[in-house]
């Protein structure tokens, strides 16, 4: 899977590297991902996200399962996408 948040859809943008002597050259902006495992409750199972810091304000605001259903309902990620870690 590539640089995209799980809950948030943020991706890498692309911009320039401006030098002193304004050359521009292409650069990519990427986004503070990392991966994370979450208990999900609902579940009664731990799950592992990519996902950016944004992604894990939104988490912490709105709650685990609350995050998951606008991710889903909005096309970020799909309920297969989400690993399940052991049983």
């Amino acid at each position: 899977m590539s640089k995209i948040c799980q809950i948030t859809g943020k991706k890498a943008q692309i911009g320039n590297n401006v030098s002193h002597s304004k050359h521009r050259t292409k650069r990519t902006f990427d986004v503070n991902l990392f991966k994370k495992k979450f208990f999900y409750v609902e579940e009664n199972c731990w799950i592992s996200l990519k996902i950016s810091a944004a992604g894990l304000r939104l988490i912490n605001k709105v709650g685990l399962d609350a995050a998951l259903k606008q991710a889903v309902a909005k096309g970020y990620c799909d309920w297969s996408d989400i690993k399940v870690i052991g049983d």
